[in-house]
C-alpha cells in the first residue's frame, strides 16, 4: 500500500506551494505598491491608511494557530479551498470600495481570513507531513511562493499603469482563483496516506546521542508525545514565536510597507520603486532556496547571518540622499530580500525540529500569530513616526534593534537541542 514511486510526490506539493503562495499573498505583499495611488486618490494620512496592512497581517495571525489546529479536526483540502475562495472575494471586491472601513473590512478582515485558512497555515503542516528529513530545504522551497509574491508586484503595477488601481485588485483576484482553486482541487494532498504513501525518509532516528545540528528526524523527542497545554507552557515556543514576531512583523512588515513610497519620496519613479521592491522579491527567493544550509551549519547560526544582511540592507537605506546614489537601493533589495527569505523558512524549519507531531500546525500557526501582533504594529507605527517626524529615519533604527533581539530570542529558544527535549 506504501509503494515510492520512482518520483515522489511530495515534490508536487512542494510545487503547489510555490505556485500558489505568490498569489494568495500577492495582494497582500503588493500593499506598498498600491499605497501611493491610494494616498493620491483620498489624501488620508500614511499611519491611518497603513491600518489597512497592519490589520490584515494582525488578523492573518490571530487566526493561524486555529487554521493549523483544523488540518487535524477537519478535511484540509476542503479549509484551503473556502480560504481561496474568501481570498478571492475580498481581494475583487477592493476594486469597489471607496470609504476607508471599507479597505479594512475587505484587505484588513476578510482577506486575511482567507489567506489564513487557504495559505501557509495549512501549507507549513502539510509539507512536514510529507517530509521527515530536509525540513529546512523543504520549508525553504515551499515558502519561495511567499517572496515570488514580493516579486508578482511588478504585475501588480504593470497592471495598475494600463488599468487603474481599482481594476488591478480584480485583475488579481481572477488570476488567485483560476490558478490556485484547480491545484488544490485536483493534486492537494495533506498526508502522504491519502495518497497511500510514506513520508519522505520516513526512517527511525540514531539511537543514542548521535543528534546533530539539523538532524532530520526529530519525531521521538519528548515534545512530540507532549499534550498541547504541555507545548504552550515551553518556553522555547514563545521564543519562537518572539524572534518571528520580531524579525518579520515588526522589522521586515514596517519597511515593506512604506519602501515605495520612501523611495518615492527620494525623487525615483513609480515603476522603479516596485522594480526594487520586486527585486527584494527576488533575492528572498534566492534566501529561502538557501534555507538547507540551516541543515548543516543550525538554525540560529543561519537566523544571525540573516540579520546581518537586514541590517546592512537597512543602513544602506539611512544612507539615501536623494537619486545621486541609486546602487544603495540595489544593495537594499538584495541584502534586505536575501535575509528574510533566509529568516523565515529556517525559524519555521527550526519550529518544526521541537514541536514536530500532531500539534506542530498550532505551533507554526502561533509563529504568525506573533508576526500578526508584530505586524499590527510595524507599517502603522512607521507611518506615524513619518507623520510625526517627517522622516523614516527612526522606523529604520527601531527595525536594526528589532533584527538582533530576535536572532537572540532564537538562541535562546536552541532548535540545535531540540533532540534532548
Amino acid at each position: 500500500m506504501f509503494g515510492r514511486p520512482l518520483f515522489f510526490y511530495g515534490w508536487i506539493i512542494v510545487g503547489i506551494g510555490v505556485v500558489s503562495m505568490p498569489l494568495i499573498y500577492g495582494t497582500r505583499n503588493s500593499f506598498s505598491v498600491f499605497f501611493p495611488y491610494i494616498l493620491n486618490s483620498y489624501e488620508w494620512s500614511r499611519g491611518i491608511t497603513a491600518i489597512m496592512l497592519s490589520l490584515n497581517i494582525l488578523i492573518y495571525g490571530l487566526l493561524s494557530p486555529i487554521a493549523g489546529s483544523l488540518g487535524n479536526r477537519w478535511k484540509p483540502k476542503r479549509i484551503m479551498v473556502i480560504g481561496v475562495i474568501i481570498s478571492g472575494i475580498a481581494t475583487g471586491g477592493c476594486t469597489l470600495a471607496n470609504e476607508l472601513w471599507q479597505f479594512y473590512l475587505l484587505f484588513g478582515l476578510l482577506m486575511p481570513i482567507g489567506a489564513a485558512f487557504g495559505g501557509w497555515p495549512l501549507l507549513a503542516p502539510t509539507l512536514a507531513n510529507w517530509f521527515a528529513s530536509r525540513r529546512g530545504l523543504v520549508m525553504g522551497l515551499g515558502q519561495m511562493g511567499g517572496g515570488l509574491s514580493f516579486v508578482y508586484s511588478m504585475f501588480a503595477e504593470f497592471v495598475i499603469l494600463k488599468l487603474g488601481w481599482r481594476n488591478a485588485y480584480l485583475v488579481l483576484a481572477g488570476v488567485l482563483l483560476a490558478v490556485v482553486l484547480p491545484l488544490y482541487l485536483l493534486f492537494l494532498y495533506y498526508r502522504p496516506e491519502d495518497k497511500g504513501l510514506k513520508a519522505y525518509d520516513n526512517e527511525e532516528p540514531p539511537a543514542g546521542n548521535n543528534f546533530k545540528i539539523g538532524a532530520p528526524i526529530i519525531e521521538n523527542s519528548m515534545s512530540a508525545n507532549l499534550a498541547l497545554g504541555e507545548i504552550m507552557r515551553m518556553y522555547q515556543l514563545w521564543f519562537l514565536v518572539l524572534s518571528y514576531s520580531l524579525y518579520w512583523g515588526v522589522g521586515c512588515y514596517l519597511v515593506l510597507a512604506h519602501q515605495v513610497k520612501f523611495v518615492e519620496d527620494e525623487g525615483y519613479g513609480s515603476m522603479f520603486s516596485a522594480f526594487i521592491f520586486a527585486l527584494f522579491g527576488i533575492f528572498m527567493t534566492a534566501g529561502q532556496f538557501s534555507a538547507f544550509i540551516s541543515d548543516r551549519i543550525g538554525r540560529e547560526k543561519t537566523v544571525s547571518l540573516a540579520a546581518i544582511f537586514s541590517i546592512g540592507a537597512l543602513v544602506a537605506l539611512l544612507s539615501m540622499k536623494g537619486t545621486s546614489q541609486p546602487l544603495l537601493l540595489y544593495i537594499y533589495g538584495s541584502c534586505f530580500g536575501y535575509g528574510a527569505g533566509l529568516s523565515s523558512p529556517t525559524i519555521v524549519a527550526g519550529t518544526a525540529d521541537i514541536f514536530h507531531g500532531k500539534h506542530f500546525g498550532v505551533a507554526a500557526g502561533l509563529l504568525l500569530t506573533g508576526m500578526g501582533v508584530g505586524g499590527a504594529i510595524g507599517p502603522w507605527l512607521g507611518g506615524y513616526i513619518y507623520d510625526v517626524t517627517g522622516s523614516y529615519r527612526s522606523a529604520f533604527i527601531l527595525c536594526i534593534v528589532c533584527f538582533v533581539l530576535a536572532s537572540v530570542s532564537l538562541w535562546i529558544a536552541a532548535p540545535r537541542r531540540a533532540g534532548r527535549l
